[in-house]
């Protein structure tokens, strides 16, 4: 990246650079396909995940070490939805909640092994909150990484009308950015108690 561009964490993010070699644990060919039905299966049955939310799952239990893309994940879904055992349903607010069939959860009692697999080079991976202090920036890269994901769901999936709401809402977010960098939280009414900040 050049000169005035985006630090290397935000590059990574938004798909900009490929990510630095050699910097965690490798993922092996077919983990994905793993680790989204092991998050499905310890996912609540009255809170069941949609395709970001695996991903985020998959982020949190690697430690922050993997987080593997949407271009993987969404495909993956599709194949394994393919063979039965995952199904996909629509509820009232738009969302499409995922679940492991019955197929699915004899298929993930057989590959007991292959799953722990999966996780175990990142038990010693320090997390990356911590290797950050739990720095301002972590928590703005966490709370990015779930933002992200939902954008692209609302661009792949969602209505005219969705997409429009989401645009507002990003818009509203950009300005209010540049807000802070205006004022900044030492801002003349940082100590005011009646002045609403969330407006």
């Amino acid at each position: 990246m050049g000169p005035g561009g985006p630090p290397p964490w935000v590059a990574e993010l938004f798909g900009i650079a490929r990510p630095e070699r050699g910097r965690g644990p490798r993922v092996r060919r077919g983990d994905v396909r793993f680790a989204i039905l092991d998050v499905l299966a310890q996912a609540p049955a009255e809170e069941p995940l949609n395709g970001y939310q695996v991903i985020q799952q998959i982020t949190e239990r690697s430690g922050g070490a993997w987080r593997p893309s949407p271009g993987s994940v969404y495909p993956t879904l599709q194949l394994l939805t393919d063979e039965g055992l995952v199904e996909e349903s629509a509820d009232e607010r738009g969302r499409r909640p995922l679940r492991l069939t019955d197929a699915g959860r004899a298929y993930l009692a057989e590959h007991g092994e292959e799953v722990a697999g999966v996780w175990t080079p990142f038990a010693a991976v320090p997390d990356r909150a911590e290797k950050e202090g739990r720095s301002g920036r972590s928590d703005l890269k966490a709370e990015l990484n779930q933002v992200m994901p939902a954008v692209w769901q609302i661009v792949s999936q969602g209505s005219d009308a969705q997409r429009r709401a989401a645009l507002d809402i990003l818009a509203d977010a950009r300005r209010r950015l540049y807000g802070v960098l205006a004022d900044g939280p030492d801002g003349p009414d940082a100590d005011d108690p009646d002045v609403d900040r969330d407006a």
